[in-house]
């Protein structure tokens, strides 16, 4: 498998040069690494090429990496049922870059993509309803970024008292944060249901 692999590794580069930054195979996966302009073009080659016929788009997310120039990956995982390949494209793209919507070429990403706006902020040129998909309307910040703090912005509850839903600033308590790390299997000293029979028996 991971020679056909290389081989349509080679095949796409050389068929795709413009657009193709490298190829490489690892743990029986082929992933293509791609400049994010040319990325409708090219998976428009790997839908309709006839050694290639990537039909089927299978995910779409994106990876943070905070300190890189090109902070993001865009990562897109297609299908080809005919050949029985898989590929990974990727592109890195920066902080300020949008990245052009295959919406036309694969409907199905049309999610897919809001979902990476929603959660980290990227922006889809192109795409026809670019608008949050998981998170609230009036949600701040992008929820799978690296310096997105674990507690969020806000709480939403319930009020009984307004009969409504209610948005307030996260606000936590000190002792909330204090933690002693201490594994109930490691020297507690509360007893944990089901101890007493280790007792019994001795």
């Amino acid at each position: 498998m991971s020679d056909a692999l290389q081989e349509l590794g080679a095949y796409i580069e050389a068929k795709q040069s413009d657009a193709v930054l490298s190829t490489s195979v690892a743990n029986g996966e082929l992933t293509v690494e791609v400049t994010p302009t040319a990325l409708v073009s090219f998976v428009e080659f790997l839908k309709v090429d006839a050694t290639c016929r990537f039909s089927t788009m299978v995910d779409l997310t994106a990876v943070d990496y905070p300190t890189r120039e090109k902070r993001y990956d865009v990562v897109y995982h297609f299908l080809s049922m005919y050949q029985n390949h898989r590929i990974r494209v990727r592109a890195g793209v920066r902080d300020d870059e949008m990245v052009p919507s295959i919406v036309d070429v694969y409907p199905a990403s049309n999610w897919f993509e809001r979902e990476v706006f929603d959660m980290f902020g990227i922006m889809f040129k192109g795409h026809p309803d670019l608008r949050r998909i998981l998170t609230d309307y009036g949600f701040r910040g992008h929820p799978l970024r690296k310096d997105f703090p674990t507690t969020g912005y806000t709480e939403v509850r319930y009020d009984e008292a307004q009969k409504r839903v209610v948005y307030e600033p996260v606000s936590l308590v000190q002792e909330y944060r204090q933690f002693d790390f201490m594994s109930p299997w490691e020297g507690a000293e509360y007893i944990l249901p089901g101890d007493e029979k280790s007792e019994a028996k001795g």
